[in-house]
């Protein structure tokens, strides 16, 4: 597996769950902080916007809508905590490892700039010779492993009980934009009358956690002690993970992705964020 961005460390889908470790990788000594909130930012019209609005844009309102979206992700200076980074990150993961393509934005529907939108953190599918393979994601932005692992669990728990989906399809169905291209499709596949038995013969829950390294943190390149060090860490988390994961009906793909420190990167996408907001 590669990506235009980020380095695999492991990729082995044979397992269950699947586990996949990527890591931002180091230049000229230095963790990719920046590299990584670039690659990430440069996503932001397809996460926040309507397929509709993406298809539309031009030299005319390019600007204007970079900016729209910008701004529809917050407007706040408490935003250390805020999940739409962590939602970002998946989303691009997403895209760039696995090919996905974007459903629904969840960005689009909020009610208010700074309130933020319950349900899964991706909605994304895969077109098959057969139909849609439905990604519903699930992210913790956060420094500690333990509790992003425990947190995590408790959510899959929740969001994969027979009426949180059925309430949550039919909130999808109303969000689809009737331009996409498989719009038709994904209305058929989470539709009242389709069998959740059928649903999750199709489903992929792609659950990413991040946190903060020490492997990473004492590392300056992308050298094979780093990753031999690497692995037995991602070994040790996926551990965990398996012994808190109770739901084993669909198909889960955990990705570890280990960070230097999460406050330099928000800082970077804080401050990418503004300037966007300002065009």
């Amino acid at each position: 597996m590669t990506g235009a961005f980020f380095n695999v460390v492991v990729d082995d889908i044979d397992r269950k769950p699947a586990l996949t470790g990527i890591c931002a990788g180091y230049e000229q000594g230095s963790w990719r902080v920046q590299q990584l909130a670039t690659v990430l930012f440069r996503s932001l019209p397809d996460f926040c916007l309507r397929h509709s609005e993406c298809r539309d844009i031009s030299v005319d309102n390019a600007m204007q809508l970079i900016s729209s979206a910008a701004k529809t992700m917050y407007q706040t200076e408490k935003f250390k905590s805020r999940g739409e980074f962590g939602e970002l990150i998946l989303h691009v993961v997403l895209k760039q490892l696995f090919n996905t393509l974007p459903a629904i934005s969840k960005i689009f529907f909020k009610d208010s700039v700074n309130n933020t939108v319950k349900g899964f953190d991706a909605i994304h599918v895969v077109p098959t010779a057969t139909g849609l393979q439905l990604w519903l994601g699930e992210v913790k932005f956060y420094t500690d492993i333990s509790k992003a692992v425990d947190d995590v669990c408790k959510e899959l728990d929740v969001h994969f009980s027979r009426e949180y989906l059925r309430n949550e399809f039919l909130l999808i169905n109303r969000k689809i934009d009737d331009t996409w291209p498989h719009a038709e499709r994904l209305r058929a596949l989470t539709a009242e009358t389709t069998s959740l038995d059928t649903v999750f013969e199709t489903v992929c829950v792609p659950v990413l956690l991040t946190y903060e390294s020490s492997t990473t943190a004492k590392h300056a390149a992308l050298s094979e002690q780093y990753k031999a060090e690497m692995l037995i860490e991602l070994e040790k988390h996926y551990s965990r993970f398996v012994s808190k994961n109770r739901l084993t009906t669909v198909t889960i793909r955990l990705i570890l992705f280990p960070l230097r420190a999460k406050a330099l990167l928000v800082d970077e996408l804080h401050r990418k964020l503004g300037a966007a907001q300002c065009l």
